[in-house]
Formats: C-alpha cells, structure tokens, sequence
C-alpha cells in the first residue's frame, strides 16, 4: 500500500494510527490509491445544516450591540 501510495512505510502506519502530523495530501494519496478520490468530494461538499447548526452558536449582535 505504500508503494501504490508512494509514501514512506513509517507515514502509512502514522497515517492508519491518526498521527495529526500527517498531510492531506498524503491523505490525498492514500484515498487513490484504494481509489477512493471521489470520497474527498464529500469532504468538501457545501454542508448547509452544518452551517446552520454553527450559525446558531454564534453571539446574537443586534443593531445596538457593541
């Protein structure tokens, strides 16, 4: 898988473990490799509930709030 990956054996198991360390674009890699590139779509996708959700978390700041 590291060779297809073409990333060091030591950053693939990282990878595996969830090193924070760890680059997305070796993320990147690794997904083409078990050809799943299309998944990193996903990530990207606009998530309006989430939005909304993180919105709603936000100070209300009216006109008169400082």
């Amino acid at each position: 898988m590291s060779k297809r990956s073409n990333i060091f054996k030591v950053t693939l198991h990282r990878a595996e473990k969830g090193n924070s360390a760890i680059t997305l674009g070796t993320y990147v890699r690794i997904f083409a490799a078990l050809q799943l590139q299309g998944d990193f779509e996903l990530l990207a996708k606009d998530d309006e509930l989430g939005r909304r959700l993180q919105d709603l978390k936000l100070p209300h700041r009216g006109i008169n709030d400082e």
